[in-house]
């Protein structure tokens, strides 16, 4: 049976997928969204699209490679669409996800991870692996409601020397060859959205304590 997207290869070297990328689709409506992930002539793709209603479709086989994720690394390596499975959540990125979204998110996310062994800290946003390039999913995403329900991370409260930051960021997973500006900018958009200015005490404890309870995997 074809499947809805026809944008999809084979994982590079055998590798099985150890991520799920997030995203939001950025586009007017979630038909808009999977017309473009379906279109052979757009070269973009995902494994799964989630309306703003809940309705969850698979557009790509979860064991093949789908074009999501684009330039980027996290934990130290590259073609982060060989090693992840990509999620499209039907959002323009400038208005929260609705429950029925989330929800749908929830239940996929669980399915995802126990299929493939997907540790929490495997679970990341586009914005976390292309810093500077993306900021999907944004500012409005609930990263704390994932990792309540075991479906990703979330530090715990934490003071440090703020110059520990750029080392404890990279140890968790953040790529290190961006700018010093672009890694913190990316770390905030994920768990302090509201902080601006330098890099400070709270970024470098909140940093410090993901690379120490959640390594890379």
């Amino acid at each position: 049976m074809p499947w809805p997207s026809p944008n999809y290869g084979d994982r590079r070297g055998g590798v099985r997928p150890s991520l799920v990328v997030i995203h939001y689709t950025a586009m007017q409506s979630c038909a808009a969204a999977r017309a473009r992930l379906c279109d052979p002539t757009a070269e973009v793709s995902a494994h799964w699209l989630i309306s703003e209603t809940g309705a969850a479709e698979a557009l790509v086989p979860e064991a093949a490679r789908a074009w999501h994720a684009g330039a980027g690394e996290w934990a130290g390596q590259g073609d982060v669409n060989s090693r992840s499975i990509g999620i499209e959540l039907a959002n323009r990125g400038d208005h929260p996800f609705p429950e029925p979204q989330m929800a749908a998110l929830d239940s996929l996310l669980a399915g995802i991870c126990a299929r493939w062994a997907i540790a929490p800290q495997g679970v990341i946003g586009h914005s976390d692996m292309a810093p500077g390039r993306k900021a999907d999913p944004g500012p409005r995403f609930d990263w704390r409601r994932l990792a309540q329900g075991r479906l990703s991370v979330w530090p715990e409260a934490a003071l440090a020397d703020p110059s520990a930051f750029d080392a404890a960021a990279v140890a968790f997973g953040y790529p290190p060859g961006v700018t010093a500006a672009e890694r913190l900018a990316a770390f905030r958009l994920r768990f302090r959205p509201w902080a601006t200015g330098p890099v400070d005490a709270t970024d470098a404890g909140l940093a410090c304590d993901l690379a120490r309870r959640f390594p890379p995997v």
